[in-house]
């Protein structure tokens, strides 16, 4: 056979996910803060070896595909796997050969697609493995017999195969009969199937209790950062404090609303993801942001973080002023902040001082606030 020339990845998610639970199919069921399918893809979509990525949904599924996976081409499916497959294989165009994946194994690494590509340049056919290492025996209510595990595999996705190979095994294949994966298809023909070694990473997602397992998986890097703001008190301003319009006869001055809580919280956030800070995002020399809500500030930084599948755990928010009194604001600023971070109300801690009447706070010319956010990124499986 010749080396691969285009290889084609086939993504297989038409199915309709009933024994997860939930309410989408379980492909699109989010894992990590993404649908399950969007983390497979982007393994397929940023390997240099592949050049195209197909995605088999079922009827009144193409919505939460593009919804997952934006403009990323998809086929509708068949009523079974093998159908879909066939699907599949039709729009590969030129490939001379396919990747084909289970949407239900997420975590695909660039190092198993690696092995596999190496394995078709002398072989049509390829998949990776893993040992059986657990100890099986015969039986149903009484234990039986030990089964010998010595050469037993348990077999994952992606299963990859030369174009011809996979076509030929599938338009032989009993139309009665449903096979559970297509390398025992390619098998049936004589084709020599090798083996490379798979990944724990790749566990299918079948069940409800599977979902926490998958995150599980996933490595999570915590960062926790600070951020720090100042701001003058002047007559005639409105005075906003962690998004809350607070009555006073001075307010502060800024070129926005001047909300110095939303800014240092802002700036802890941006912090986290070593995203410079609010005035690099929104410069005050800019005159579309002359009095915005700074609302729309920290809702930029938690998106940059949701963008990166991170997760705010708990910021927290000290106040520095003489006046006005903060007690009476607090849960009101706690509720504003966790509905625009879509946090919890236990995950927004607001708290307020004085400076004992010292410096520029406590004469009351000016109020400052510190902010300190943990985040966590999920680590990459690539």
């Amino acid at each position: 056979m010749t080396h691969a020339k285009r290889i084609v990845a086939i993504i297989v998610a038409a199915g309709t996910g009933v024994r997860a639970g939930g309410s989408v199919p379980k492909q699109f069921a989010l894992i990590a803060g993404r649908p399950m399918i969007a983390h497979s893809h982007e393994a397929f979509a940023t390997h240099p070896a592949i050049a195209e990525t197909l995605v088999v949904v079922a009827e009144g599924q193409q919505g939460l595909a593009t919804a997952a996976l934006g403009d990323a081409p998809t086929l509708v499916g068949g009523a079974t796997r093998r159908e879909s497959v066939s699907i599949g294989l039709a729009a590969v165009g030129d490939a001379t050969h396919v990747l084909i994946h289970d949407a239900a194994r997420p975590f695909l690494s660039h190092a198993v697609i690696d092995s596999l590509v190496a394995a078709l340049k002398t072989r049509d056919a390829a998949i990776p493995v893993l040992p059986v290492i657990d100890t099986l025996a015969r039986g149903s209510v009484l234990l039986g017999g030990i089964v010998p595990r010595a050469d037993l595999n348990r077999v994952q996705t992606p299963q990859a195969f030369a174009v011809e190979a996979l076509r030929a095994a599938h338009a032989v294949w009993p139309a009665d009969e449903e096979a559970t994966d297509d390398a025992q298809m390619v098998r049936r023909l004589g084709v020599g199937v090798a083996l490379v070694q798979g990944s724990a990473m790749l566990e299918k997602v079948t069940h409800p209790e599977d979902f926490a397992a998958a995150e599980a998986r996933i490595a999570y890097e915590t960062r926790t950062a600070m951020g720090f703001d100042v701001h003058r008190l002047e007559t005639g301003e409105e005075l906003w404090l962690g998004g809350v319009l607070i009555p006073h006869d001075k307010g502060l001055s800024g070129h926005s609303d001047a909300d110095v809580a939303l800014h240092a919280l802002t700036d802890a956030l941006l912090g986290t993801i070593a995203a410079g800070d609010i005035g690099t995002h929104f410069p005050p020399s800019d005159p579309q942001w002359k009095g915005a809500d700074s609302a729309q500030f920290l809702q930029h930084a938690a998106k940059l973080i949701a963008d990166k599948r991170g997760r705010i755990d708990f910021v927290d928010l000290t106040i520095m002023c003489e006046a006005p009194k903060i007690g009476p604001h607090r849960a009101a600023m706690t509720a504003r902040i966790a509905d625009l971070l879509g946090l919890t109300l236990d995950r927004v801690s607001v708290k307020a001082t004085t400076t004992e009447r010292l410096g520029f706070t406590g004469r009351g010319e000016g109020i400052a606030a510190q902010a300190v956010a943990t985040i966590r990124l999920p680590g990459s499986p690539l």
